[in-house]
């Protein structure tokens, strides 16, 4: 088991790693990763192109970075719409409870009744291939998960002394809900936003691997390795590089979401 110290240092720095790719390419990037250059097709890693370029020239670092940044921003989106409605969803169902409760459990067992993967494929075939489709799609896809997690701990919360005491004093309903429900029930919806977040990068991955994520020549680390495939025997690099980009993501995502956890319960420490 790596020691939680290392574990800390080494998820948040490559959690720090991959923002900071991302917003550095808003500003710099080693090349144009559109830019079509024939007569330096497949070449490999050089000091030129530190991960080759790929089968129309195109420099890989620079497509590696621009990807980067495309999935953190789809993430970002994502899991903030998730959450927002999500919260507020399942703050309601958990306090007001009721029909609002049944009618909110309702619609979200029926979403939960599709796998999430096939759901937001056929969100995005319905919506069209672009970067709003994917986020709606995953948005509506995570979004009875999130509904479930909060609605569980605003139950919790509710039977609190404090919560009871300020229903009596005379606070409104949705006073108390705001004021003294969720903010006892944020650590939870933290955790959760970064377990999306990963989760959301694999996805956005998986559905632009499969063709109907973020339309070419548009890089993001999934078409780049589905565009590798052909080339897989004699130009590794096109498939290692998007490939180790979605694993270190991943990795340091879920290693942050397990130190906030352990850092906001203690007790689900270990």
């Amino acid at each position: 088991m790596i020691a939680r110290p290392i574990r800390t240092g080494t998820s948040f720095g490559l959690f720090a790693l991959l923002i900071f790719i991302a917003l550095t390419s808003l500003v710099w990037l080693p090349y144009d990763p559109m830019a079509v250059d024939l007569n330096d097709m497949l070449s490999p890693p050089s000091w030129s192109h530190w991960f080759g370029t790929d089968e129309f020239g195109r420099d890989v670092a620079a497509r590696a970075m621009l990807g980067a940044r495309i999935s953190v921003f789809l993430a970002a989106q994502t899991v903030f719409v998730a959450i927002s409605i999500g919260t507020m969803l399942g703050v309601l169902a958990g306090f007001i409870g009721g029909w609002t409760e049944r009618l909110i459990m309702m619609v979200g067992d029926a979403v939960l009744a599709f796998p999430a993967m096939l759901l937001a494929l056929g969100l995005v075939a319905v919506l069209g291939g672009s970067e709003h489709a994917i986020v709606i799609a995953l948005a509506i896809a995570y979004l009875p998960a999130t509904v479930r997690i909060v609605r569980s701990k605003v139950l919790s919360v509710r039977a609190a002394e404090f919560v009871e005491a300020s229903l009596a004093v005379g606070d409104g309903p949705i006073y108390t809900m705001y004021r003294h429900v969720l903010p006892n029930a944020l650590p939870p919806i933290i955790v959760l936003a970064t377990s999306l977040f990963g989760w959301v990068i694999l996805y956005e991955s998986a559905l632009s691997f499969l063709g109907v994520g973020v339309p070419p020549p548009t890089p993001s680390w999934g078409n780049m390795l589905a565009a590798a495939r052909p080339y897989i025997d004699n130009a590794m690099w096109l498939s290692i590089i998007p490939g180790l980009c979605i694993v270190a993501a991943l990795f340091g995502v879920n290693l942050a979401g397990d130190a906030l956890r352990d850092h906001l319960d203690p007790r689900q420490s270990g």
